[in-house]
């Protein structure tokens, strides 16, 4: 049990940030291609969850937590400048041997959450250990 939830409750969790996950990340993108790239990113993330909770030596519920984490942290990271991230894609979809210079707000903001998410999703872990 990882923050006092059951293995089958952190499943459901990680169904219902996954889906919440790409209904967001989807809405945050422009253009048809990043909707399609962005809802890519769960395809991907899951075989990575299931080789750790194969190999690591972590509970089911721990490579949950920190998948459905994962998941939230994209969408706290983009969603809050998405018309700022937008149009950086759109620029570069539509010029695509330019150099598109990305927004500063979006880049401070991008990584000032990042690293905010990250060591509270750390800070969590480690408590539960």
């Amino acid at each position: 049990m990882f923050l006092n939830l059951s293995v089958y409750a952190w499943v459901v969790i990680a169904v219902v940030v996954t889906a919440f996950h790409v209904v967001m990340m989807r809405w945050s993108m422009p253009t048809p291609r990043a909707k399609k790239s962005v809802s890519f990113i769960p395809v991907a993330a899951v075989p990575v969850v299931l080789i750790r909770a194969i190999f690591a030596s972590a509970p089911l519920s721990v490579t949950l937590y920190l998948y459905s984490a994962t998941m939230l942290i994209f969408v706290i990271v983009i969603a809050p400048v998405r018309k700022r991230v937008a149009a950086d894609i759109l620029k570069q979809e539509q010029n695509p041997g330019v150099k598109v210079k990305a927004d500063t707000l979006s880049l401070v903001w991008i990584t000032f959450s990042l690293v905010v998410s990250v060591v509270v999703v750390a800070a969590v872990w480690v408590s539960q250990a």
